[in-house]
């Protein structure tokens, strides 16, 4: 009777460390300890040419736990399936995350796009008692912009 059920088993993400993340380091104090931890781990040969969408995940005291990359689309875009962001998000016992996808043009403010995105995630992060802290938006030429610092958050 058991192996009958086998076969319609939950598909399940899984969530694992495969590397050392120095946690005692990396804090997020500000929005440029944020963007400092996102430039120094995004790929620098796509960000110039194409849209990422990535996560930081968060302890209660906002030492990062991992880094999620969530996404990589085109040009001027890129898809972001807010089930898997929380999926993961629950997976990891994550208090806090801070979001960060990247612009190729270098153009630094947020579409509206960014910004319904931004609010639906928060939105839903409320359920679960998950704080999103800011968003940030990286540039190729080592800008960024956070929601949180211009009071879109």
């Amino acid at each position: 009777m058991m192996k009958q059920f086998e076969k319609y088993q939950v598909q399940e993400i899984q969530v694992s460390y495969t590397g050392k993340i120095p946690t005692q380091q990396w804090q997020i104090k500000s929005s440029q300890d944020a963007a400092n931890i996102l430039q120094s781990v995004w790929n620098q040969n796509t960000i110039a040419l194409q849209e990422s969408f990535a996560v930081l995940l968060l302890n209660n005291s906002n030492h990062v736990k991992g880094i999620y990359k969530l996404s990589t689309g085109g040009v001027s875009a890129t898809l972001v399936d807010i089930r898997l962001l929380f999926a993961v998000a629950l997976k990891s016992v994550t208090t806090a995350l801070v979001l960060a996808h990247n612009h190729p043009t270098g153009r630094m403010d947020p579409s509206n796009l960014d910004k319904e995105l931004t609010k639906k995630i928060v939105e839903a992060a409320t359920y679960f008692d998950i704080k999103v802290l800011d968003h940030i938006i990286l540039s190729p030429f080592d800008e960024y912009y956070s929601f949180a610092d211009s009071g879109l958050l």
